[in-house]
């Protein structure tokens, strides 16, 4: 069975977009005749800072945007909205990975990792979804993981925010769908993405390849 879209004239938001799972979406938006923006802090494969570059392929837009910064979030919608005059999709991908045993766990990188992870995903789709509300149409992708109802050795903050982002999603969704707005939550498995690289030693890699 081949699976394809038409995503013509369409406006989707991809946050943490630049690389992974989030730059194949904004491709394949792209490649579907329609308009990708991303919101990442930094560029497609370099790591750079997004400040720094221009945009670099017709179809995608790079916007810099920190998703845990709310009030940056808010702008950055409302330009896109002013621009294009409406979102049609929404996927909130940007996430970070930290690894540490919880006994030994930073503060500051449990704070971060709920605030990229969690508040990120909340404040996109506060800022996206009142407009789709409007228009009776629109689509929002949320990224769980297997974590979330596992746990994992040294990923209880990456595992704790995808937990609680299942969570919110399951009640964003209910709170749409009487104005045909769809909330969709997906957990993809294993992706030998470069963050899944970082975070992960090579044994962590073998273990989740062999499950």
């Amino acid at each position: 069975m081949k699976v394809s879209f038409d995503a013509t004239g369409e406006v989707v938001v991809i946050t943490g977009g630049a690389r992974g799972i989030g730059a194949a979406l904004a491709e394949a938006v792209a490649r579907r005749n329609g308009t990708a923006v991303v919101f990442d802090v930094v560029a497609p494969q370099t790591g750079t800072p997004l400040a720094q570059t221009g945009t670099p392929s017709a179809g995608v837009v790079y916007v810099e945007v920190d998703v845990s910064d709310r009030e940056a979030v808010l702008k950055a919608v409302g330009s896109v909205v002013e621009r294009y005059g409406r979102i049609d999709g929404l996927v909130a991908g940007a996430a970070v990975q930290p690894r540490a045993a919880v006994v030994d766990m930073d503060p500051a990188d449990w704070t971060h990792t709920l605030k990229v992870n969690l508040d990120g995903v909340v404040w996109v789709c506060q800022a996206v979804v009142p407009q789709m509300v409007d228009r009776r149409s629109g689509s929002v992708i949320v990224f769980t993981s297997g974590m979330a109802s596992t746990g994992y050795p040294g990923a209880a903050a990456y595992a704790a925010s995808k937990a609680a982002v299942t969570a919110f999603a399951r009640t964003l969704a209910a709170e749409v769908a009487e104005h045909r707005v769809r909330v969709n939550i997906v957990a993809p498995g294993v992706i030998d993405t470069d963050q899944f690289r970082s975070a992960n030693t090579s044994a962590d890699r073998e273990h989740w390849r062999d499950t």
